[in-house]
């Protein structure tokens, strides 16, 4: 029997080479959904947004040194990280690796001081609608409702206080 490899979590700035195929596939994505003008998406936060000096941060899961998954977060408010950028490289879907990296995340988010995370996902994005509710996100939407009626779908989960290491927000 082979072990799964071993994933490396890393935090890094939007420049690392590293972040190309995040940025690329989750352009690619957008744009295959919701046509053209979705790429914008990615652009709509300047970088230092998902740095620390700002309470952000970018994160990749390495396998044997390539990114196989990715997310970040930024500053929402004083006590709320919003996540973006979700992604799992194409060719590593159904692995669990999205999951690991919201549960990351949550991790980094709480011991940073935040208390609850909030965020958005697309309408034609069942696969993160699904994520976000199996990971003990509540809705903040009818769910019983037509996606495209909503248009984002927004989300929030409430962070345990226990693991929080004080770092202050307001830096």
């Amino acid at each position: 029997m082979t072990s799964a490899p071993e994933l490396t979590v890393i935090q890094v700035p939007v420049s690392d080479p590293r972040v190309e195929p995040l940025l690329r596939e989750l352009g690619h994505e957008y744009s295959t959904r919701y046509g053209k003008d979705a790429h914008a998406e990615i652009s709509r936060y300047p970088d230092e947004e998902f740095t620390e000096p700002y309470g952000g941060l970018l994160l990749l899961l390495l396998e044997r040194g390539e990114p196989v998954a990715g997310g970040a977060f930024r500053r929402y408010d004083a006590t709320t990280a919003e996540l973006k950028r979700i992604w799992t490289h194409s060719a590593h879907r159904r692995r669990g690796l999205a999951r690991r990296v919201v549960a990351e995340l949550e991790r980094e988010a709480n011991a940073r001081g935040y208390r609850r995370i909030y965020l958005t996902t697309g309408p034609r994005q069942p696969e993160a609608r699904g994520l976000y509710l199996t990971t003990g996100y509540t809705p903040l939407f009818d769910t019983e409702a037509d996606p495209e009626t909503i248009g984002p779908l927004p989300f929030e989960k409430h962070l345990a206080a226990r693991e929080r290491t004080g770092k202050a927000l307001d830096q």
